[in-house]
């Protein structure tokens, strides 16, 4: 079965077009290191919560959505090896320092599949 990162990440709203540029830019290059799909969903529908919601849990400011988003790779090995390879690759040096989102904030984490219909 195939492994997931996934990742929740509040975007200022005057960074959306950005974030997405973001993303489109570094989707091929976790591609070409062996993820098989990269998908970036904008929240339009993320109620706050009263004990727990992805609002509460990147503590979502005034204008700022919720992103939503996973990598599917093969497995955990090539994830391992690509992600490593991603992190080190150039591309993504224009990035560094000046993120379109708070990366403190971001909630990210490596799940083994366990359905897949």
């Amino acid at each position: 079965m195939s492994y997931v990162d996934g990742y929740v990440i509040p975007v200022p709203n005057e960074n959306k077009e950005a974030y997405f540029e973001m993303a489109r830019t570094c989707a091929p290059i976790f591609k070409e290191f062996g993820a098989l799909r990269i998908v970036e969903n904008w929240g339009d529908d993320v109620p706050p919560g009263k004990v727990t919601s992805f609002p509460m849990a990147v503590n979502l400011q005034e204008g700022e959505s919720v992103v939503f988003s996973w990598i599917v790779w093969p497995d955990k090995a090539t994830r391992d090896e690509g992600m490593q390879k991603a992190m080190q690759d150039p591309r993504f040096a224009e990035y560094e320092g000046h993120m379109p989102f708070d990366g403190k904030r971001m909630i990210f984490g490596g799940f083994q599949t366990v359905v897949d219909e």
